[in-house]
């Protein structure tokens, strides 16, 4: 079945595999963010509840070969680029079968199979990490693409420019992808910033730069497709900004004080699954077919829940596994 929207065609399965991802990743921060609270996870998260049709939307338009970056508030984006929540909840909870064998935690995910080069607990670090992606796929000559998230807070860090730069120079295969929630910390974007778009720093390095509204999965999707299209046919990076809003407090705990109770709330009502599921209806899909879906989704946090409760944490001895290598061979001091 094909569905055609403003002259693009989109197909059923494609668009019923987005609403179960922005589902995947939504319950799958709520739960996360319950168990918190209850103690039962060590540090801190940062949940990216409201901004999932910018993750998914970006995710979809790259192929399994292209890479991606990511930040502090990054599960989202490392389930949107096929992780799987049961290794990606056993990551959190510190166990041994999750992706990193329990050491990265909340902010440092990373699966090179799957093109996630990391999660990154530093704003905009991810930034150069992406460009150095690219200088490499452009000396091999292969045509992966690298995609770098970050937030409207890392555009006005010294390495969002620095790296801009040199991959707008040299023309390498990146797009930046500003995931513009509006506040960085505390800070609202427009009261540091001389411009109302981020995307229109663009014009500096004479590359590409659009904003769309980060909440409308397909505007986010057709976005990216174009950056990523234009990146792996060797004509170099562009930016592209997506305006959304995180529902949640910066971190799991923090009140959000600094923002107004009212436009937390006109946000809410854009909220970008919600939104989607109307718009799945318009186009003839069965409400029982999306139900169907949401229960799916309930049963497979659930089970990926139980998976980390119940898996080991790392033995004592795997405290130096993988911080030391040499060029043969992995090796270990124990």
């Amino acid at each position: 079945m094909w569905i055609h929207l403003n002259e693009k065609q989109y197909s059923k399965e494609m668009l019923l595999h987005m609403y179960e991802n922005m589902l995947r990743i939504r319950k799958f921060e709520t739960k996360l963010t319950e168990c918190f609270m209850k103690g039962m996870l060590a540090g801190n998260i940062h949940t990216c509840v409201g901004q999932e049709a910018t993750v998914v939307g970006t995710c979809q338009a790259l192929e399994k070969r292209d890479f991606i970056t990511s930040t502090h508030r990054g599960h989202g984006h490392c389930i949107a680029k096929g992780a799987k929540t049961d290794k990606m909840m056993a990551e959190l909870f510190g166990k041994v079968t999750g992706y990193c064998r329990g050491k990265g935690g909340s902010m440092h995910v990373a699966d090179i199979s799957l093109g996630i080069l990391g999660a990154n607990g530093i704003v905009g670090a991810g930034i150069p990490i992406a460009t150095g992606s690219g200088l490499t796929s452009k000396i091999r000559k292969s045509d992966e693409v690298t995609l770098s998230f970050f937030g409207d807070g890392a555009s006005n860090h010294g390495t969002f420019h620095e790296s801009i730069n040199m991959a707008a120079a040299w023309k390498l295969p990146v797009v930046y992808l500003c995931e513009n929630n509006q506040y960085g910390v505390s800070v609202n974007i427009n009261t540091v910033t001389n411009t109302e778009n981020i995307a229109v720093r663009a014009q500096g390095y004479g590359i590409p730069g659009i904003t769309v509204d980060g909440n409308d999965v397909l505007a986010v999707y057709e976005a990216v497709k174009a950056a990523v299209q234009y990146a792996r046919e060797g004509n170099g990076p562009s930016i592209v900004e997506c305006k959304t809003y995180r529902m949640r407090g910066h971190y799991e705990g923090d009140p959000a004080a600094y923002r107004s109770k009212e436009v937390t709330e006109e946000w809410r009502k854009k909220d970008p699954i919600d939104r989607f599921r109307a718009y799945l209806l318009t186009l003839g899909i069965e409400d029982d077919e999306l139900t169907a879906i949401e229960g799916a989704m309930d049963k497979e946090i659930e089970e990926a829940t139980e998976f980390a409760i119940t898996s080991p944490y790392p033995d004592v001895s795997e405290v130096t596994l993988d911080v030391y290598t040499s060029d043969n061979e992995r090796s270990v001091i124990r």
